[in-house]
Formats: C-alpha cells, sequence, structure tokens
C-alpha cells in the first residue's frame, strides 16, 4: 500500500511538518517490521479499504463525555472526508502503536466547521492511554480513513429503513450514522433539487448503566426533532442507581429482546448495523437472521 502525507492544514505550522513527517514514518517503518510478532489495528483491518493519503490534524477540544471516556475534537486538512461510519488510523508522534478510531460526528459536521470527532474510552493500549493521560488542545496527530462499514445513501436511492444496533463504545458508528441521517433529513425539507429516501430509524443501545451511556441527550434530542423518523431504546443490564426522569421513557431494563428486533425489521426494507461486542454481535445477527432478515442487509465491524 503507498502511503502520502498531506503537507499543508491550517492548523499546522510549516515548519513543523518535516518532524511530524519523519516520525510518522518511523511509526509506518515499525509497525511494518513488527507485523509478525503481535497482532494490532493496522494487522485486523490490513484486508478493509483505507485511504492512501495520511492527513496531518490538530486537537483542538476536549470533552469528558463520561468517567472512561474522552471526546476529541479534531481539526483536519481540507481534502479531509469520510462516510458515516468509518474509522481512522490514528497516529501519534512518539507512540509506536497506531490506534483505530471510529468518528462519533457526521459528514456535515465536517463540511460546515472541518472537524471530526472521535469519543475514545480509556485503555492501556498506548493510543488510548495517550489519549487520558497526556492529549491536550494543540496537540498533533495524523488521520487515515479507512473501513467498509458505512452508510451512505444517493439522492433518489431506494427506500431503507435503519436499525440500529450498539453496545458500549460500539455507539460511536451508529451515533455517526444517525447524525448523517438527521442532515439528510434536513436537506430533504430545505432542497427542491435533492431528496434522500429515508424511511426509519431505531437504535437499541446497550450499555452496563446509564453513567456509560454516551450521546444519550443528543439522541433523544434527535428522535424529539423526527418523531415520525427516529425512535431509540437505551438497555442497561447493571443498573443500580435509579434513572434520571428525562431518560427513563427510554431506558429498559435487560439485554436487547428479539421482539424489539422483530418489532423494527421489515426483510424488504430494513438495513441493521452492529457494532460492539464480537459475542453480542454473533448473537444478533443469529436473531436478525431467525426473523428473516438477510445475511446481506447485516453489516457490522468484527476487529472491534
Amino acid at each position: 500500500m503507498s502511503l502520502f502525507l498531506y503537507t499543508s492544514a491550517p492548523c499546522i505550522a510549516p515548519g513543523s511538518l518535516h518532524k511530524l513527517f519523519s516520525n510518522f514514518y518511523l511509526i509506518f517503518i515499525r509497525r511494518n517490521m513488527s507485523s509478525k510478532k503481535q497482532t494490532d489495528h493496522l494487522e485486523r483491518t490490513a484486508s478493509n479499504y483505507r485511504q492512501n493519503a495520511l492527513y496531518p490534524a490538530q486537537v483542538c477540544g476536549i470533552v469528558t463525555e463520561s468517567e472512561t471516556v474522552k471526546r476529541l475534537r479534531i481539526a483536519v486538512h481540507p481534502d479531509f472526508s469520510f462516510k458515516a461510519g468509518q474509522w481512522v488510523d490514528f497516529f501519534i508522534p512518539g507512540v509506536e502503536k497506531v490506534g483505530g478510531f471510529s468518528m462519533c460526528s457526521s459528514p456535515g459536521l465536517l463540511q460546515r466547521e472541518g472537524v471530526v470527532e472521535l469519543a475514545i474510552k480509556y485503555a492501556k493500549h498506548p493510543p488510548a492511554h495517550w489519549v487520558h493521560t497526556v492529549c491536550a488542545v494543540g496537540s498533533r496527530v495524523a488521520m487515515r480513513v479507512g473501513g467498509d462499514f458505512y452508510f451512505d445513501p444517493l439522492p433518489s436511492g431506494p427506500a431503507v429503513d435503519l436499525l440500529l444496533v450498539a453496545g458500549g463504545v460500539g455507539i460511536n458508528p451508529l451515533y455517526s450514522i444517525l447524525l448523517h441521517t438527521s442532515d439528510l433529513l434536513q436537506l430533504n425539507q430545505s432542497s427542491a433539487g435533492r431528496h434522500f429516501n429515508i424511511g426509519s430509524a431505531h437504535l437499541c443501545y446497550s450499555a452496563k448503566n446509564t453513567q456509560e451511556l454516551l450521546f444519550e441527550s443528543s439522541i433523544i434530542e434527535k428522535c424529539g426533532e423526527f418523531p415520525n423518523k427516529f425512535t431509540c431504546n437505551f438497555h442497561v443490564t447493571q443498573q443500580r442507581a435509579g434513572v434520571e426522569p428525562h431518560l427513563q421513557p427510554f431506558v429498559k431494563s435487560g439485554r436487547i429482546t428479539a421482539e424489539e428486533l422483530q418489532a423494527n425489521l421489515d426483510p424488504q426494507r430494513t438495513l441493521c448495523y452492529l457494532c460492539g461486542p464480537p459475542p453480542m454481535i454473533e448473537a444478533i445477527s443469529k436473531t436478525l437472521m431467525d426473523l428473516g432478515l438477510p445475511k446481506d442487509r447485516i453489516l457490522f465491524e468484527k476487529w472491534w
């Protein structure tokens, strides 16, 4: 695979680009040299689509989403682009390991503001550990887009209903898809020339407790903005404290059920996106196929 680094970005001073490129070149060489010793993100996703370009970027905002998750707001090169649901190879100067993180923002935010967002859970894995212990506003990184898991409908395309099933931080790419769907519906309202044939979107989101839910307020807002299009249920499996009043109408105790999946499934129209722990993906996929959804209408990430 060829690799090249774009060398102009509004947030990165020209004098620092040579050093930045040198760091990433050394990282890339080390990754290739050590590939036989261990399996990491680059190797797990070697067969996936990824862009050739490696874009410099700069952290311009950090938000604490939960006790274990930080959301980075990252200013990117004007040529950077992605589809809702895709991830990035995340290169950090001085950190040998390359991270793999899904975008949690929409392509529309990138077009409007020139930024993307990543929500990253704390872990000892070096890239995630760096985000939680070293990363600051102004930190410079580089990113390359990849992934075959995305939602990118064409104007006047066939009608589609979305069933989004998330477990834990697997909400990231599905939240990106939900935001993108919202942007398309807004375009339908404002544009006379283009029309995206969006049906409904139902989100089933499972976490240990409500404290570990991400983006829940924004998700509820989207359901209120498009009440005839968006619905959601938050499933909690280890809730001990009381549920906040504004969440109560949306929270269900226990795992996602076959009954809920069936109620939001049409084998001819439904496209299901799954992201979460592998055992959850396997169980939900089997249930969906048992309910009559064709295998080619079930999309998921397994490297997660």
